[in-house]
């Protein structure tokens, strides 16, 4: 418990963390409509509230401190190591962010951006010369910027689950489904019959593993 004071309460971490990682996203999204605006301000609340617990104030571990601590009483949970909770619950007995969850996560996290980024050249340059951005990721699937927030958000859930972004990651997966589909209706009725073809032969968020191992 003394770790406590140290660990949370670290404000200044909170928003360099939530400013580092929203302006990234945000120089490779480059939102520009207002529904863009809006699915990118509700992937910083996710970002804020992330980062929130795991230098600020630790919600959650406050949360369920009773039973993780009737369960696992060797456990100091209000330690920063402790917000690691699938390598705690797992039992990773070494440093979690070395852990297997971590790692993995890292992997999500770092996919994720390369998705948005590299969705955004094909996408920005298909816009330059008006034409359906149909080469590079989006020859694999319809929407590869939302899959890459998408990634973002499930890596961040691995490596420290909260309550609140475990609560919002299904409404933000539906909102981008949805604005998706909104996108799609727009796309359509300037491409036309182009846009048809190329949405009948490739999927929206996961790729065919088929036309992956022939691409590969």
């Amino acid at each position: 418990m003394s770790s406590e004071a140290t660990d949370y309460g670290l404000w200044s971490l909170v928003i360099l963390n939530s400013a580092v990682f929203i302006f990234f996203a945000f120089s490779f999204f480059k939102p520009q409509t207002k529904r863009d605006w809006r699915s990118f301000g509700a992937f910083s609340a996710f970002l804020v509230a992330l980062f929130t617990e795991m230098y600020g104030f630790p919600l959650t571990l406050y949360f369920l401190a009773g039973w993780l601590q009737t369960r696992y009483p060797d456990v100091d949970w209000f330690s920063h190591d402790s917000g690691h909770l699938l390598e705690m619950l797992f039992g990773w007995q070494g440093s979690p962010h070395f852990g297997p969850f971590h790692l993995l996560s890292t992997a999500f996290i770092v996919g994720g951006f390369y998705l948005i980024a590299a969705g955004w050249r094909t996408l920005y340059a298909a816009q330059k010369e008006g034409k359906l951005a149909t080469t590079g990721l989006y020859a694999w699937v319809g929407h590869p910027q939302y899959v890459g927030f998408v990634s973002i958000m499930f890596g961040f859930l691995l490596q420290w689950p909260t309550l609140l972004t475990l609560a919002m990651f299904p409404v933000l997966f539906w909102m981008y489904s949805r604005l998706s589909v909104h996108e799609e209706q727009e796309v359509e009725k300037v491409f036309g019959d182009t846009w048809r073809q190329y949405a009948a032969n490739t999927p929206r968020f996961i790729p065919n593993l088929r036309d992956l191992k022939q691409g590969l």
